[in-house]
């Protein structure tokens, strides 16, 4: 009423969307959904629970995104409208003051299970076109990252990589894998000339030997004595 929202009714039941009430949609679909997931995945290294929202350009390109994660028990379609809207804002601005859209939303869904459309699909595919339509932009695909791979709900694209546990698959760097630390203002010392190598030192191994050296050493001291 008056443009104000005042929240969710209790009679509204229909913050879901079906399947084929989504194929009916007319959904825009991606021209490369293979490369946008792994563009995606890249970026954000989405782990299951997370959610990624994009902006498409005219060109197919991804100008913006967010990913987040949704607490358990905020499961209704507006819930995820408003999460999806908060984070379209801090992302990217509105269209609301073109005439038609130009850039379109997209959403990318990592959860465990099955592949096949469930209820909070359902929900989520309700939030992205609510908040795409209050942002001023074009409703766009819905995909899910399970662990049977990539999806694309609706028109039946899918591939295996990268899928819901891909995140945990790369490598593990290790502190001591880092370079030394060097502080700021302090030049690299050059690599000076080589150490001089000590003679080798023979070792003493007889008493005999012992005797003799200390023998030698008091006749030269008697020695010098008597010359004085």
């Amino acid at each position: 009423m008056n443009g104000i929202d005042r929240g969710p009714s209790h009679h509204d039941n229909r913050r879901t969307i079906s399947l084929p009430e989504w194929k009916s949609h007319g959904v825009p679909l991606l021209r490369a959904p293979r490369e946008f997931v792994t563009e995606l995945y890249r970026r954000h290294l989405p782990q299951p629970g997370t959610t990624v929202v994009a902006v498409l350009s005219a060109e197919n390109r991804v100008t913006a995104s967010a990913s987040f994660g949704v607490r358990p028990q905020f499961s209704d379609g507006w819930d995820h409208r408003n999460a999806l809207l908060g984070h379209l804002r801090r992302v990217t601005p509105h269209d609301l003051k073109r005439s038609s859209p130009s850039r379109t939303a997209v959403l990318l869904r990592c959860r465990e299970g099955g592949p096949d459309w469930t209820e909070q699909d359902g929900a989520w595919m309700w939030a992205l076109r609510a908040a795409a339509e209050l942002h001023g932009l074009r409703c766009g695909s819905y995909l899910t990252l399970t662990p049977a791979g990539w999806q694309s709900l609706g028109d039946g694209r899918r591939g295996r990589n990268p899928h819901s546990g891909s995140w945990a698959l790369g490598p593990v760097h290790t502190v001591t894998e880092l370079p030394p630390r060097i502080p700021l203002g302090v030049p690299a010392a050059p690599p000076g000339p080589p150490l001089p190598q000590q003679p080798p030192i023979a070792p003493v191994t007889s008493l005999s030997a012992i005797r003799a050296l200390e023998e030698s050493h008091d006749g030269r001291s008697a020695r010098r004595t008597a010359a004085r």
